[in-house]
């Protein structure tokens, strides 16, 4: 694309591939894709030690081989560090005062490394929900390292004890959800997540064609509990469907939501595109 001396508008079509999904994957392999993300090589290693060895030297070589030939004059071990950083902040708010002053930089350089690494494909910047609500909304967006298997290697966790005892376990599992529902969902959908300044949120929010919205809440707990912010947020944007992914595999009603697994929702998800 970038080698292309001539513009293609109107002569070309998007399309995202992602690296392997648990719909491609299999309900049964979702502890090992979550750890080891989904690029093959990582995925299929024959062990975990072989896959963390793997995402290691690709962090590696993206940084110091492949973004160079891309354009951008940075180096290596700064992008490294930002990327780093935001690992640690997984599903967090952006705060790019906090992390321009953590890498000794102004607000536009860490804008312009947020948006390399994004239009890279390997974070994520889910924007907050635009209603036309009297409430106060966060206006930030949040962030993802998109691969969890990148994520896991950028924060040295290698075993899945290790992961389930750490204490972005819960974000990681946050985003393993989202990445796994957006891309099971019908092309031209659109995502955000809703919060308002007294913290009242909903993980996901889905708008599918046809102003068909569904909400999402994420657990990692295989007995999920809400909190009553959830249910001010459903009375607050009513959508279509509310969801509450858990740990689980039952799927049943739970006060005015269903709870139901990962894998059953991208299934769910997939079947709105016929």
């Amino acid at each position: 694309m970038k080698q292309s001396s001539e513009s293609l508008a109107g002569r070309i079509a998007y399309l995202e591939l992602p690296p392997l999904t648990l719909l491609e994957t299999g309900a049964a392999s979702l502890e090992r894709l979550w750890l080891r993300g989904g690029f093959p090589r990582a995925f299929l290693a024959p062990s975990d030690d072989l896959s963390a060895v793997w995402r290691d030297a690709f962090i590696t070589t993206y940084l110091e081989r492949d973004i160079p030939q891309l354009g951008p004059r940075i180096p290596a071990a700064t992008l490294r560090r930002f990327w780093t950083m935001l690992a640690h902040n997984q599903a967090g708010l952006l705060n790019a005062a906090q992390l321009a002053s953590a890498l000794a930089v102004d607000g536009k350089t860490v804008a312009r490394y947020l948006d390399l690494m994004v239009d890279l494909l390997l974070v994520r910047r889910l924007p907050p929900l635009h209603a036309n609500l009297s409430k106060r909304l966060v206006k930030s967006p949040k962030i993802y390292v998109r691969d969890t298997g990148l994520l896991h290697a950028l924060l040295r966790i290698e075993q899945i004890e290790d992961l389930l005892s750490h204490p972005v376990a819960g974000a990681s599992w946050e985003g393993f959800c989202i990445e796994q529902l957006m891309a099971a969902a019908p092309p031209r959908s659109q995502f955000s997540f809703y919060r308002t300044a007294t913290g009242v949120e909903i993980d996901l929010v889905i708008d599918l064609p046809g102003n068909r919205r569904w909400a999402v809440e994420i657990k990692r707990s295989t007995a999920p509990r809400l909190e009553r912010g959830t249910y001010v947020a459903l009375d607050d944007i009513k959508p279509e469907k509310a969801f509450v992914v858990y740990g689980g595999t039952e799927r049943y009603p739970k006060a005015g939501t269903e709870a139901i697994s990962l894998f059953e929702l991208a299934t769910v998800l997939q079947a709105q595109a016929h």
